[in-house]
Formats: C-alpha cells, sequence, structure tokens
C-alpha cells in the first residue's frame, strides 16, 4: 500500500506524460501513469520507485475500473494529458476523427474523474490539457479545436460539481508544444498549403509574441505549481502557456 498521495498521469508515456511524471515524484507524490500499451510504462519504473504503471485505453469505459483498482491511497491530482492524432483540416477531416478526438478528452477526462472519485481529498485538483486551438479556432487543427473547446466546458462543469467538497478543476491551455506531434501537425499544413513543414514552424512560432512554442518542461511546472493551497482560486480557470499567441481579451 502508498503511504504517499497519488498523482494519476492519462497519457503517461507522451512526450509531456513522461515530464509530467517526473516532475510530480520531484514533488513527493507517488505517480501512477496509465497508458495503452505496457511496454512503454515499464520503462517508466526507472524514474522512481514512486512509479506504478497502469494499462489502460482512457477512449473506452474499461479504463474506469483499470484506474479504480491501482488505488490504495488519497489521490492528490488528476492529469488528463492523452493527445489525439492530427486529421487535417475542417474540410477534410473525417468525422469518425473528431468524435474520436472528444473521445479521448472529454470522455476520456469524465472516465479519470469518476475512476479516482472516491478517492479524491479536499485539496485535490482535478487538471486537463487543453490547448491554444481550442480559443483561437484555426481551419487546419480541426480536431484539436473542438475537443479542447468541449474540454474547457467540462472543466468548469467539474468545478462545479466538486467544489462543495474542495476538490478544484483547471485547465491548461498551452501554445503549439515543441514535440513530436507538432512535427506531425506541420506535415499535415503544410501538405494543405503547399509549403514544407520548416516553413510552417516559422510561420506558427511568429504567431507568438515571444517567437517560441511551449516546452513540455513548462507546462509540468504549472501543473506542479497548482499543488499549493493558494491554487484554490485558480478553480475552473484556464492557464494559458502560449507564449503570448492570444491577442483576444476575454
Amino acid at each position: 500500500m502508498s503511504t504517499k498521495e497519488i498523482a494519476v498521469v492519462v497519457g503517461g508515456t507522451g512526450a509531456m506524460g513522461i515530464v509530467i511524471t517526473k516532475k510530480l515524484v520531484a514533488a513527493g507524490l507517488a505517480v501512477i501513469p496509465v497508458a495503452r500499451t505496457a511496454e512503454k510504462l515499464n520503462e517508466l519504473v526507472s524514474i522512481s520507485d514512486g512509479v506504478r504503471p497502469c494499462v489502460a485505453d482512457i477512449g473506452n469505459d474499461s479504463a474506469i475500473d483499470a484506474i479504480r483498482a491501482c488505488l490504495d491511497a488519497p489521490v492528490r491530482m488528476v492529469v488528463q494529458a492523452a493527445g489525439v492524432a492530427t486529421a487535417g483540416g475542417v474540410l477534410k477531416a473525417p468525422t469518425a476523427a473528431v468524435v474520436d478526438a472528444v473521445n479521448i478528452k472529454v470522455g476520456g477526462m469524465l472516465r479519470l474523474v469518476r475512476a479516482v472519485d472516491a478517492h479524491l481529498v479536499p485539496g485535490s485538483r482535478l487538471v486537463a490539457i487543453g490547448g491554444h486551438y481550442g480559443f483561437e479556432p484555426s481551419a487546419y487543427a480541426c480536431t484539436a479545436g473542438v475537443a479542447n473547446a468541449a474540454l474547457t466546458n467540462l472543466v468548469r462543469q467539474l468545478a462545479w460539481a466538486y467544489g462543495e467538497r474542495g476538490v478544484t478543476s483547471h485547465l491548461i491551455a498551452p501554445g503549439p508544444a515543441d514535440t513530436e506531434r507538432l512535427g506531425r501537425v506541420a506535415n499535415d499544413r503544410a501538405l494543405r498549403e503547399g509549403i514544407t513543414p520548416e516553413q510552417v514552424l516559422d510561420i506558427m512560432r511568429a504567431e507568438s509574441a515571444l517567437g517560441a512554442f511551449t516546452t513540455p518542461g513548462q507546462i509540468a511546472w504549472a501543473i506542479s505549481s497548482l499543488l499549493a493551497p493558494e491554487a484554490d482560486a485558480l478553480d475552473g480557470s484556464t492557464l494559458f502557456m502560449d507564449a503570448g499567441r492570444r491577442k483576444g481579451i476575454s
């Protein structure tokens, strides 16, 4: 049985998930990374003896029981960091890909929260990673835009549903993150616009006031900072980590 409070990180083997897992271990939590295959999860065990892998498909309701079976202590934080496939722009993305993205992001967050519900305590954090395109729609990022917009609404609903228990809900909205997935987005956009992926990346950097992409390390820092008791005041809100991309006031 764990003597530490637990963090559950869905998408734990992804570029962001690995960095988040390391950061939360350093913060003193036992971390349960969740992914669909055991091979990559087992590699995370080398990070710390406080890492306990959980094989589950967050896109399926079976994940609820699978995650619940791994819990033996209070859950201090959950992080929904599962990514969705790039499927092209709004004019060509298969409708099935859009539905699947919502299932993974929104359905996945619901499954995660329901799995840990009985282990939540006052001060627990429900954290979802959304993204820039959920607030700034783009014709070339259909799946991420639609799914992350819906995720924003869900996070606010969870804030109201769990507030009376002292459990808070938070959305992290990075700009395009400097990961392998960004390369796939750039390739898709390059094909659509008839330019090179390198040109797409230059254009995307220029869309930021800093001329930069968000890094997994920056995202992990923001998530770990939510462990502070002062983060109660952020309940239901969005932390924008876009290096100055948004121009709108609202």
